[in-house]
């Protein structure tokens, strides 16, 4: 084989595989699933199903409102009883052919369907673009917006910690203020890091902003997680101390538009009641990775 065709054959694999890691980062979301026993085991109530969104980075050409509007329904096919977004609705990476407004990003959220509602954090990149802004297009499309704060859902308390990666959280002020409120305890937070600090007593915590690494090489694995602990916490359910941890892939992009070894998805936690009433009573069963 000559040079040139040597030339051609890695230009037509390089191409093959960016094309593939195009197609990967715009296919639908998978749905994934995971059980908690979280619920108190009193008998009296029905399990609940949590839908977790995260990193949805609205920018061209890979999430455009559209495809955000159609990811949505799709999520609404589901009928969750709540709706948690860890963060993440904008994408400003150099390599957009798109930018859209916050509200022009967000709108689309606003057709999501629950029996509690919508609930959200913000992430490091809400914070870069306009933090401010990006609250108040969340409020206008009528999701509930967590800082450090708590709010009752129904048997829930689901408390929403502010981006760790930007320095944000106030994690002790979180807490205090779902202990205040009661219910059963959820802590929605965009970065997966805060958890080992997290007690017991919070049976369950939900995050974003690794992407699952985005981008993950054959024997190599992820080239980034964006994580101070590396991949330990990047990815999937995360059982440690008698809590659980599940960390969405999310849905957009960062950097490049492309994903490699890590689909979109979404994630549906079924909240079942407690086997125990000792301790922290939590198991998990049924996840998708």
């Amino acid at each position: 084989m000559t040079f040139a065709r040597l030339l051609l054959l890695t230009a037509l694999i390089g191409s093959g595989i960016v094309g593939w890691a195009y197609w990967q980062a715009v296919s639908d979301p998978i749905v994934r699933s995971a059980e908690v026993e979280l619920l108190p085991p009193d008998g009296s109530q029905k399990p609940l199903r949590i839908l977790l969104l995260s990193d949805i980075h609205v920018a061209g050409p890979d999430m455009s409102p559209q495809r955000l509007g159609r990811i949505v329904r799709q999520a609404n096919a589901h009928k969750p009883d709540a709706v948690l977004i860890a963060g993440d609705f904008v994408s400003d990476k150099q390599l957009a052919t798109g930018r859209y407004s916050l509200d022009e990003a967000i709108a689309p959220l606003h057709g999501l369907q629950s029996r509690f509602g919508t609930f959200a954090v913000l992430g490091n990149h809400d914070h870069w673009r306009d933090a401010a802004a990006a609250k108040s297009a969340l409020r206008r499309a009528g999701i509930a917006v967590l800082g450090n704060s708590a709010v009752r859902a129904g048997p829930l308390v689901i408390g929403g910690l502010d981006d760790a990666f930007t320095h944000h959280d106030d994690l002790g002020a979180t807490l205090r203020a779902m202990a205040k409120l009661g219910g059963a305890p959820i802590l929605l937070s965009h970065s997966p890091d805060p958890f080992p600090r997290v007690p017991t007593d919070v049976a369950l915590m939900v995050a974003g902003h690794t992407h699952c690494g985005q981008i993950r090489l054959p024997f190599v694995g992820a080239l980034s997680s964006m994580s101070e602990f590396g991949d330990k916490y990047a990815c999937g359910v995360i059982v440690e101390d008698g809590k659980t941890l599940v960390v969405g892939a999310g849905l957009g992009t960062s950097i490049l538009p492309l994903r490699l070894g890590a689909v979109p998805d979404m994630w549906i936690i079924t909240l079942k009641q407690r086997t125990r009433s000792g301790g922290d009573g939590q198991s998990m069963s049924g996840v998708g990775r």
